[in-house]
Protein backbone atom coordinates (compact mmCIF):
# COMPACT_ATOMS: atom_id res chain seq x y z
CA UNK A 1 0.00 0.00 0.00
CA UNK A 2 1.45 3.75 -1.17
CA UNK A 3 2.21 5.91 2.23
CA UNK A 4 3.21 8.61 0.39
CA UNK A 5 -0.34 9.43 -0.69
CA UNK A 6 -3.29 11.19 1.07
CA UNK A 7 -6.87 10.26 0.39
CA UNK A 8 -9.77 12.50 1.55
CA UNK A 9 -13.37 10.10 1.00
CA UNK A 10 -15.39 13.30 1.90
CA UNK A 11 -14.26 16.80 2.93
CA UNK A 12 -16.51 18.48 5.20
CA UNK A 13 -19.75 19.60 3.52
CA UNK A 14 -19.19 17.64 0.87
CA UNK A 15 -21.45 13.93 0.42
CA UNK A 16 -19.08 10.97 0.32
CA UNK A 17 -18.24 9.67 -3.12
CA UNK A 18 -19.41 6.03 -4.27
CA UNK A 19 -16.06 3.93 -4.50
CA UNK A 20 -14.17 7.12 -5.20
CA UNK A 21 -11.99 9.41 -2.92
CA UNK A 22 -12.85 13.70 -3.34
CA UNK A 23 -9.61 14.29 -2.82
CA UNK A 24 -6.14 13.04 -3.40
CA UNK A 25 -2.74 14.64 -2.67
CA UNK A 26 0.83 13.43 -2.64
CA UNK A 27 4.75 14.67 -3.28
CA UNK A 28 7.20 12.69 -5.50
CA UNK A 29 6.76 12.33 -9.21
CA UNK A 30 3.86 12.73 -11.61
CA UNK A 31 3.24 10.19 -13.84
CA UNK A 32 0.55 10.91 -16.69
CA UNK A 33 -0.99 7.85 -18.76
CA UNK A 34 -2.76 8.20 -22.01
CA UNK A 35 -6.47 7.24 -22.48
CA UNK A 36 -5.73 3.41 -22.96
CA UNK A 37 -8.56 1.27 -24.82
CA UNK A 38 -9.09 -2.62 -24.74
CA UNK A 39 -6.19 -3.04 -27.40
CA UNK A 40 -3.87 -6.12 -27.23
CA UNK A 41 -0.38 -5.31 -28.41
CA UNK A 42 -0.92 -5.52 -31.94
CA UNK A 43 -4.04 -3.14 -31.75
CA UNK A 44 -6.23 -5.78 -31.82
CA UNK A 45 -9.74 -5.07 -29.81
CA UNK A 46 -10.17 -7.11 -26.88
CA UNK A 47 -13.76 -8.30 -25.77
CA UNK A 48 -15.67 -6.27 -28.77
CA UNK A 49 -19.32 -5.87 -27.48
CA UNK A 50 -18.39 -6.90 -23.57
CA UNK A 51 -17.64 -3.95 -21.77
CA UNK A 52 -16.35 -5.92 -18.35
CA UNK A 53 -13.83 -8.14 -20.95
CA UNK A 54 -13.01 -4.53 -22.43
CA UNK A 55 -12.45 -2.65 -18.78
CA UNK A 56 -9.62 -5.69 -17.68
CA UNK A 57 -7.98 -5.42 -20.75
CA UNK A 58 -7.83 -1.51 -20.30
CA UNK A 59 -6.67 -1.96 -16.75
CA UNK A 60 -4.11 -4.04 -18.11
CA UNK A 61 -3.05 -1.58 -19.87
CA UNK A 62 -2.87 0.98 -17.58
CA UNK A 63 -1.09 -1.34 -15.49
CA UNK A 64 1.74 -1.69 -18.32
CA UNK A 65 2.26 2.01 -18.54
CA UNK A 66 2.48 2.41 -14.86
CA UNK A 67 4.95 -0.01 -14.75
CA UNK A 68 6.69 1.37 -17.42
CA UNK A 69 7.22 4.96 -15.16
CA UNK A 70 8.13 2.66 -11.96
CA UNK A 71 4.70 3.00 -10.44
CA UNK A 72 1.86 0.60 -9.57
CA UNK A 73 -2.00 1.04 -8.77
CA UNK A 74 -1.41 1.84 -5.13
CA UNK A 75 0.38 4.86 -6.97
CA UNK A 76 -2.51 6.51 -8.93
CA UNK A 77 -4.43 9.99 -7.51
CA UNK A 78 -6.94 10.06 -10.36
CA UNK A 79 -8.68 8.26 -12.73
CA UNK A 80 -11.26 9.26 -15.95
CA UNK A 81 -13.87 7.23 -17.70
CA UNK A 82 -14.90 7.76 -21.11
CA UNK A 83 -17.98 5.38 -21.70
CA UNK A 84 -19.66 5.42 -24.88
CA UNK A 85 -23.15 4.20 -22.21
CA UNK A 86 -23.35 5.10 -18.24
CA UNK A 87 -24.47 1.64 -18.61
CA UNK A 88 -20.94 0.08 -18.59
CA UNK A 89 -19.85 1.46 -15.04
CA UNK A 90 -20.70 -1.07 -13.41
CA UNK A 91 -18.67 -3.63 -15.62
CA UNK A 92 -15.60 -0.94 -15.24
CA UNK A 93 -15.62 -0.37 -11.77
CA UNK A 94 -15.64 -4.11 -11.10
CA UNK A 95 -12.64 -4.44 -12.83
CA UNK A 96 -11.14 -1.76 -11.27
CA UNK A 97 -11.85 -3.07 -7.86
CA UNK A 98 -9.76 -6.35 -9.18
CA UNK A 99 -6.47 -3.96 -9.31
CA UNK A 100 -7.13 -0.68 -6.66
CA UNK A 101 -7.04 -1.14 -2.90
CA UNK A 102 -10.95 -0.21 -2.46
CA UNK A 103 -10.04 1.27 0.76
CA UNK A 104 -8.00 4.23 -0.84
CA UNK A 105 -9.46 4.77 -4.17
CA UNK A 106 -8.31 7.31 -6.69
CA UNK A 107 -10.20 10.47 -7.67
CA UNK A 108 -12.55 9.71 -10.24
CA UNK A 109 -14.39 11.18 -12.85
CA UNK A 110 -17.29 9.27 -15.74
CA UNK A 111 -18.18 10.68 -18.76
CA UNK A 112 -20.37 9.35 -21.14
CA UNK A 113 -19.47 10.14 -24.82
CA UNK A 114 -21.11 9.31 -28.37
CA UNK A 115 -18.03 7.13 -29.75
CA UNK A 116 -14.29 6.60 -29.33
CA UNK A 117 -11.77 6.36 -31.93
CA UNK A 118 -13.14 3.06 -32.92
CA UNK A 119 -16.64 2.17 -33.17
CA UNK A 120 -16.23 -1.36 -31.61
CA UNK A 121 -14.74 0.39 -28.16
CA UNK A 122 -16.63 0.88 -25.30
CA UNK A 123 -14.45 2.20 -22.55
CA UNK A 124 -11.17 4.17 -22.58
CA UNK A 125 -9.70 5.28 -18.93
CA UNK A 126 -6.77 7.64 -18.28
CA UNK A 127 -4.55 8.10 -15.15
CA UNK A 128 -2.38 10.50 -13.22
CA UNK A 129 -0.33 8.87 -10.81
CA UNK A 130 2.21 10.09 -8.12
CA UNK A 131 6.01 8.08 -7.87
CA UNK A 132 7.26 8.76 -4.50
CA UNK A 133 10.77 10.46 -5.17
CA UNK A 134 13.54 8.33 -3.81
CA UNK A 135 13.59 4.15 -3.51
CA UNK A 136 9.86 2.83 -2.64
CA UNK A 137 8.94 1.86 1.01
Amino acid sequence: MSNHLTHVHAPDGVAPGSGYSHVVWGSGRFIAISGQCALDAEGRVVGEGDAGAQARRVFENLRRCLAAAGAGFDDVVKLTYFVTDVAHLPAVRAARDEVIDTARPPASSAVQVSALFRPELLVEIEAFAVLPEGPRP
